[in-house]
């Protein structure tokens, strides 16, 4: 009985370590510094911008302080991207949960 419980237990934490130990994608992580929401561009705008990047959007979201937004490019692949709310630079793509595109001016 003694042993059952002991790989139960085992199990169990290998499990917990296997959830904590999935991949980072982007969310939580990405900080654009974007200052106080007032200074914000639109949303409006917001999708403006993903259209002119010819992408398809799927979902726009505020993710901290910038701007989430999940799309399909041209070749009809899911992305998932983060915009400065101010300037509305494109800032990181992620494809899959890898990074695909960096802003020169964004820090790694």
């Amino acid at each position: 009985m003694h042993n059952k419980v002991y790989r139960l237990a085992l199990a169990a934490i290998a499990g917990a370590t296997l959830l904590t130990a999935a991949p980072a994608y982007a969310d939580g992580n990405v900080q654009c510094k974007s200052g106080p929401v007032k200074n914000w561009k639109p949303i409006a705008k917001m999708k403006k911008k993903v259209w002119m990047e010819g992408w398809e959007l799927l979902k726009l979201q505020v993710e901290g302080d910038c701007y989430e937004v999940y799309a399909r490019n041209e070749s009809g692949q899911s992305i998932e991207a983060f915009f400065h709310p101010v300037t509305l630079e494109k800032l990181l793509v992620y494809r899959r949960g890898s990074e695909i595109y960096r802003s020169p001016t964004f820090p790694k």
